[in-house]
């Protein structure tokens, strides 16, 4: 971990969080932590539990058994709008705007929905927030465009834009580079970077891209068959023989080294 996450205060504890479906055992006793303004890449096989996880800490799926604390709060009964306005912002891998609402419309719903109190319907400051918020996501110019017509990649931003607008402490990133260009690609490492060391939001992100994830993350956490099999800085993690063996199989090894 980078010095700024080591010296940082820890604003988000998960100890020994349990989440069945059935008989189906998605999440065993998990335990972990995050530091303010920290990048945390959240990896693992599909099916390993991880948007499990992110529900369970943002309020959308309730665990069965464990403790969740944000910012020094108990918010393990908490409703998701509660964790909120908390400041606890997510996004979806398959993107959920408000398909009707213009890309502004949708980010007014995050403002008016977060945990700024500051910010009334017609106001200046709403105004300047929202225009704020589209520029530094790049959605300028579709602002009063409806989402429906958008790309599924603007859509992608949208959502961000849309999280970023109830004015989290911590976001909950899932797979939002799936789709991008190489270009699209570097530009949202690049804001993801800014986010934490601009605006000091901590992120949790969960990602398959992995040279992106290597490129900005300052810890690892990999999950496997509902459990943590691993944490670490990234370059310790992606050499550990389970991890790749969890992605690639036995014969992973031999491609990593070529590749790594």
């Amino acid at each position: 971990m980078i010095e700024k996450a080591k010296n940082n205060p820890t604003i988000l504890e998960v100890h020994g969080v349990t989440k069945s479906f059935g008989g189906l055992k998605a999440l065993i006793n998990i335990d972990l932590s995050v530091t303010q303004k920290e990048i945390l890449g959240l990896i693992g096989p599909n099916g390993s539990g991880k948007t499990t996880l992110f529900n369970i800490i943002a309020g959308n799926l309730r665990q069965n058994s464990g403790t969740i604390y944000f910012d020094g709060k108990d918010c393990s009964q908490m409703k998701a709008y509660q964790r909120c306005r908390l400041g606890i912002a997510r996004t979806y891998q398959t993107p959920r705007p408000f398909l009707d609402f213009s890309v502004e419309q949708n980010v007014i719903v995050g403002l008016r929905y977060g945990q700024d109190k500051n910010v009334s319907i017609g106001s200046k400051n709403l105004t300047k927030k929202v225009g704020d918020i589209l520029d530094l996501l790049g959605l300028g110019s579709p602002r009063l465009k409806l989402v429906k017509y958008l790309t599924l990649v603007d859509r992608k931003f949208v959502e961000v834009a849309r999280a970023l607008a109830t004015n989290p402490k911590l976001l909950l990133l899932d797979e939002v580079l799936s789709g991008l260009t190489p270009a699209e690609l570097e530009d949202a490492v690049k804001l993801i970077k800014k986010l934490s060391e601009s605006f000091g939001i901590t992120v949790i992100w969960i990602e398959h891209i992995m040279h992106s994830l290597l490129s900005i993350c300052d810890r690892f956490v990999v999950l496997l068959q509902g459990t943590k099999l691993t944490e670490g800085e990234p370059g310790k993690v992606v050499s550990d023989e389970r991890v790749i063996e969890a992605y690639l199989g036995k014969g992973g090894k031999k491609f990593t080294e070529k590749t790594v």
